[in-house]
């Protein structure tokens, strides 16, 4: 028996880094060394075994405990694509004993470890590409070939899909069980920068798989560097009862000069390591991808200063939740404050429906059930494809690989024959309930079933069942759940938790005398089993109690069961939940009735099951009875246009045009539509996707009805000119206003950005327009409308005018915008819809009215009497289309600036600032930069930079999903499961089609401070290359960005970094596309996108600089924590306030070659493409963000 595990638990143990990386850095040949079998490294274990040898030395002498033989693509399967599968075993048995060879190389005494490596072969089984036995069958090769050679362990790693790394966890165990060899088993999964395993398994998923699974330790590897992982490990942390280890890359690869290169150094990698180490008490560490044995001897350093020659493994607190588990998410068997909740509908023996689809092959409908009941609230799908006359193994099959991948919740696997529940265990990679056992027929069918289950993973519902029938007495339902627990925990290894009782419900609904306490006898027996058993679960067939009643009494009665049984101690229900009241929102009165009958108070006079009846006679579901069919043709529309529902549209339009003119089914019955889409987003019970979706429909309906209307002058309500201002290349904004007005019955001439007035003054005249609408983004565009006002009153234009965008405020645009525009009128819109209302009162002849009396009210003194202009209410939060970004926060004050507004001089008290910088100077000692000059990245790959998106600000402020009453931890997780999945279908999308193009240029430079102005030098430290000037905060000791930086008349040059980033001109040509293709929601999801991306970028190149220069260990741990800027020193980008000045950005492009990115700049100092950012970066510990 191998003693690997007890080193583990006692000491740290440190494993090596990447194979490959050394191997590629070799001059081999494909034809002497690699036998012609290019890409294939196992082979070299054969041709050349002084080269694999060698390698493990190097780990070994570098300082690694453990190294992984050379067998990562050695299951037959893998080998077989280069035809040899022949020695799968030989090369398996022989890369361990090299690497045992290397061990023993050494005469030092220390205890060196080998561990078997399997890697994740190059065939997915949850993708279709290869079957289960299969892929068992090769890894059970490869574990003996491994085993033979004298493995200490086998580490399963890189796993990207939790079907693959189940068949090789249970290969391993066939092996060991045939060599009567006992090993541990670890497993690494690689978790992506999307946040999930490549088939989309979160580390909670991938890891209560892996638990079910009875692995030794759990952790992560490859695909990404160690600050992307850290969110993953500090989950494991806190949950996983067992050992953790880690390997990352060195980074996150990046193309230099057309080769890989992983940016990582060895001392931030042994950094990130003492913090996994003395923080989240990992027990090995090591490396994967680009880590060298340079990396793992600066580990190995680490190592020996926490505890020599290994530190003890740091104690942790962890709570395991016992779960199952999709494909995709963790589900806690017991839900806090409520029950499981087990779909029924996918079940041939319960749902008529199901049994039609099933009989007509129609799976897609099948699973738009499934994934109906998910959003019904379902925790789990109960799949029952048992139907007469058909092969059940292959419905199941059929339905089980479609709800695997489609649905994000668990399966329950239902059926009475142990082929078809092993059939569709193969076939499942998460953890699925097994449906069920029973004692009817003894205990080998039980025995069969429990085996499955603990092979494949999963909990396992056992019915009070035994040879003498089902149990209906409390007595009887609690004698056969005392013998179902012994045989399956006690006997069968199943833990306790995944036990999961159905004690059984039978109808009350017989009007039989023996059939009247049969709730009663439930409800007792599962408030014994809970007690007796408090680790198990309870659920029910909860309808099964109200079999025989019409469906309104049914829905009645199963709600007031569940709320009983649950108050018994049950945990779950199999239920249509959609069907289930709470008590509250039932009549007190069918309550009472419901009450009598689960509890048989029978008394004289009162038969509780005929009063229930009696109590339902003349009762219907209304609800369910007002399908959508039978609606009106303007109900039908109307709805569609509200649900964005387009399936079937042109069907209801040619039907409505038999009777209804074209044109009134546009004004009358769509528009409606479209109101109510207004009043559910200003309430907020409507998202913007999802109104952009209903515009979508909208535009569709329109374009259908087009060809049967006439084309009359002045059909639209009126007609807009509408325009993002001169010098501002953002048009988000202003392409909402667009759509929304548009299919409100609008006309709107969007003449695009940076439109000089001469061309929206024009464009008024000719369309002869109602009204005016500017847009822009930068604090430059503010001052750009108010000019463009006072032009518009010189030429004698006094239309009426609409203000949008992120850097207005109300009190601008009615204060001096107004006073700008003569005798014309303004208003501030705050969003789409405001546009939307604000027209109207244009078209109704009140819009100057409206204006007036928000002037009237601006001016109304603040200690004015009670009676003076009415107060319509302060402005709410800014819409998506005005969201603020990082170019754009804290400017009011930069807005007031450049409105002209006259400041007060300061007396800056100079000596005391003087003698600020010269402390901040002592203080802080001068990096020493790896370059001086630019270099530029490029190639990146968007994936990589999905971890430094911030989430809050792409799904709530660009995409406009706000939280709607939810708690910020309720909307996370509302977030995960609905929003992430959308994010990551759109960079995948994005890399595809290859839309964005993310690269960066940055570099160093000798620097120095002059008064406000930092200098920018040759390397020389003396021949000036740039200066750039900032303001200084309006008080005596107000504080500037130069402050951070050296005095000029120093002797010593400080350092400071420059960089530009962009997403490429593609996004916003696609971006632009697709709005004129009417693609609006897909439209606002890319954009946010890009612009969440640059910020993304901004972040990584501002880690990369931190990194370069020696400050990674002063990062915060996660993710979250270094985008809200817990790291050493500041980014400023320009147009900040304390950076104001746009105009530099052209001296630092230059300095930068930006050119070679594609990034250049405008007259109007804007960057191009338009998601492109700059800023200037000091390393001082003390430099923050301020206002000036």
């Amino acid at each position: 028996m191998s003693d690997f595990l007890d080193h583990l638990r006692q000491h740290v143990l440190l494993c090596d880094g990447g194979m490959g990386s050394l191997v590629q850095a070799l001059d081999l040949s494909v034809a002497d060394d690699f036998l012609g079998q290019e890409n294939c490294t196992e082979i070299l274990t054969r041709s050349r075994p002084d080269v694999i040898r060698d390698i493990h030395r190097q780990y070994y002498g570098a300082g690694a405990d453990v190294v992984l033989s050379n067998t990562f693509g050695g299951s037959s399967v893998t080998l077989a694509e280069f035809g040899l599968e022949g020695e799968t075993e030989e090369l398996n048995q022989r890369a361990v004993e090299l690497a045992r060879e290397a061990a023993d190389s050494f005469a030092d005494g220390r205890k060196r470890f080998v561990l078997g490596d399997i890697g994740p072969g190059t065939k997915l089984p949850s993708l279709g590409h290869i079957d289960y036995d299969s892929l068992e069958a090769g890894l059970v090769r490869q574990c003996d070939g491994l085993i033979a050679g004298g493995a200490d362990g086998i580490l399963i790693e890189t796993c990207q899909d939790p079907l693959q790394f189940k068949a090789a966890i249970n290969a391993a165990k066939i092996a060991r069980d045939k060599a009567g060899r006992w090993l541990p088993i670890l497993l690494q999964v690689t978790v992506e920068t999307t946040g999930t395993l490549l088939v989309g398994a979160d580390i909670a998923a991938a890891a209560t798989v892996a638990h079910s699974l009875g692995v030794d330790s759990m952790g992560l590897n490859c695909a990404t560097g160690p600050q992307e992982m850290a969110e993953h490990i500090s989950w494991l942390a806190e949950n996983w009862p067992g050992l953790i280890s880690v390997q990352p890359n060195a980074g996150l690869p990046e193309l230099r000069d057309g080769q890989t290169y992983y940016p990582l150094t060895p001392r931030e990698l042994a950094d990130w390591h003492r913090r996994f180490v003395t923080e989240y008490g990992v027990n090995m560490v090591g490396g994967c991808c680009g880590t060298t044995p340079e990396h793992i001897s600066a580990v190995d350093a680490m190592l020996r200063e926490l505890g020599a020659p290994r530190p003890a493994p740091v104690e942790r607190t962890v709570h395991w939740v016992p779960s199952v588990a999709s494909l995709y998410n963790q589900m806690p068997l017991r839900q806090e404050n409520a029950f499981l909740s087990i779909g029924e509908r996918c079940n041939a023996n319960g749902s008529k429906k199901f049994r039609d689809l099933q009989e007509a092959e129609d799976w897609d409908a099948i699973t738009a059930m499934a994934r109906q009941q998910v959003r019904e609230g379902s925790h789990t799908l109960d799949v029952c494809t048992a139907f007469v006359g058909r092969d059940e193994i292959r419905d199941m099959t059929e339905v089980v690989s479609r709800l695997r991948g489609q649905v994000t919740t668990p399966l329950v696997i239902d059926s009475t024959e142990t082929p078809v529940l092993e059939a569709a265990l193969k076939l499942y990679g998460g953890k699925a309930i097994l449906n069920s056992i029973n004692f009817e027929d003894g205990e080998e069918t039980a025995a069969r079933r429990l085996e499955l289950a603990r092979k494949f993973g999963a909990s396992v519902i056992a019915l009070t069942i035994d040879e003498e029938g089902m149990a209906k007495d409390a007595e009887s339902k609690l004698r056969i759940a005392r013998r179902l627990y012994d045989f399956a925990v006690n006997q069968h290894g199943l833990p306790a938790s995944d036990l999961i009782f159905d004690p059984l419900t039978f109808t009350i609904c017989t009007g039989n005398q023996d059939d009247r306490r049969l709730a009663l006898e439930t409800l007792e027996a599962i408030q014994r089993i809970a007690e007796e058993m408090p680790e198990v679960q309870i659920i029910l067939g909860l309808s099964n109690v109200s079999f025989g009643l019409k469906p309104v009494a049914r829905h009645a009665l199963n709600s007031v069961f569940l709320h009983h049984a649950v108050k018994a101690g049950m945990t779950g229900a199999i239920v249509h939940l959609s069907k289930i009241k709470p008590l509250h929102k039932l009549d007190p009165a069918e309550v009472e009735a419901a009450e009598d009958l689960i509890f048989d108070r029978r008394r004289e006079g009162h038969d509780p099951l005929s009063a229930f009846i009696e109590l339902f006679q003349d009762k219907t579901l209304e609800a369910e009875r007002e399908a959508v069919e039978n609606l009106t043709i303007e109900q039908r529309l109307e709805r569609r246009i509200v649900d964005g529902d387009r399936q079937g549209l042109e069907d209801d339009l040619d039907e409505a045009l038999k009777t209804i003119p074209p044109l009134d089914i546009i004004n009358t019955h769509l528009l409606a539509g479209m109101k109510v889409v207004g009043e559910l987003f200003g309430s907020g019970q409507m998202q913007l996707p999802f109104v952009l979706q209903a515009a979508e429909t909208m535009k569709a309906a329109v374009a259908h009805l087009e060809p049967h209307m006439e084309k009359v002058d002045g059909q639209a309500k009126g007609t807009l000119v509408l325009a993002t201002v001169k010098g501002d290349v953002h048009d988000i904004g202003k392409n909402l206003v667009d759509i929304i007005l548009s299919n409100n019955g609008y006309k709107v001439v969007n003449l695009g950005i940076k439109q000089p007035v001469t061309a929206i003054i024009e464009a008024a005249r000719e369309h002869d327009a109602d009204a005016v609408g500017m847009s822009g983004l930068l604090v430059k565009s503010t001052v750009i409308m108010r000019e463009n006002l006072e032009e518009m009153t010189r030429q004698g234009l006094n239309l009426p005018v609409l203000l949008g965008g992120a850097a207005l405020t109300r009190k601008y645009v009615e204060s001096d915008c107004s006073a700008a525009y003569g005798e014309g009128a303004v208003a501030y819109a705050r969003d789409a819809f405001d546009g939307l209302t604000l027209m109207a009162k244009v078209g109704e002849g009140s819009f100057v009215e409206h204006c007036r009396a928000a002037q009237a009210k601006r001016a109304w003194p603040a200690n004015a009497p009670a009676g003076g202009p009415p107060d319509d209410g302060a402005a709410p939060t800014a819409a998506p289309s005005a969201a603020p970004s990082a170019a754009n926060e804290n400017q009011p004050g930069e807005a007031d600036r450049a409105k002209g507004i006259t400041e007060r001089p300061v007396e800056w008290d100079w000596p005391e600032i003087t003698a600020r910088r010269q402390d901040l100077a002592a203080g802080h000692q001068v990096p020493e930069p790896p370059f001086l000059g630019a270099t530029r990245i490029t190639d990146i790959s968007p994936r990589s930079l999905v971890p430094y998106i911030s989430e809050t600000m792409l799904f709530q402020f660009q995409w406009g999903f706000k939280k709607q009453g939810r708690t910020l931890a309720q909307w996370k997780e509302w977030a995960r499961q609905e929003l992430r999945p959308i994010l990551a279908d759109m960079v995948a999308r994005c890399e595809a089609e290859e839309i964005l193009q993310p690269a960066a240029a940055y570099g160093y430079y000798r620097c120095a401070s002059d008064g406000d102005t930092v200098v920018l030098f040759e390397p020389d430290g003396t021949t000036e290359l740039a200066r750039f000037s900032f303001p200084r905060q309006r008080r005596a000791d107000g504080l500037c960005l130069a402050d951070f930086f050296r005095d000029i008349r120093q002797p010593e040059r400080d350092i400071c970094a420059l960089q530009v980033v962009t997403m490429g001109q593609k996004a916003s040509e696609v971006a632009r596309q697709w709005f004129a293709d009417n693609r609006y929601k897909d439209y606002l999801y890319l954009h946010g996108l890009s612009v969440e991306m640059a910020e993304a970028l901004a972040e990584v190149t501002h880690k990369r600089i931190r990194a370069e220069l020696g400050f990674a260990a002063e990062e915060g741990p996660t993710i979250e924590a270094v985008l809200k800027q817990h790291y050493r020193g500041a980014r400023y980008s320009f147009g900040y306030p304390a950076c104001p000045n746009l105009e530099d950005q052209a001296r630092i492009l230059e300095l930068l070659g930006a050119e070679a990115i594609g990034i250049t700049m405008s007259d109007e100092d804007q960057l191009h493409p338009e998601q492109s950012t700059s800023a200037i970066v000091t390393l001082h510990p003390e430099a923050k963000y301020f206002k000036v």
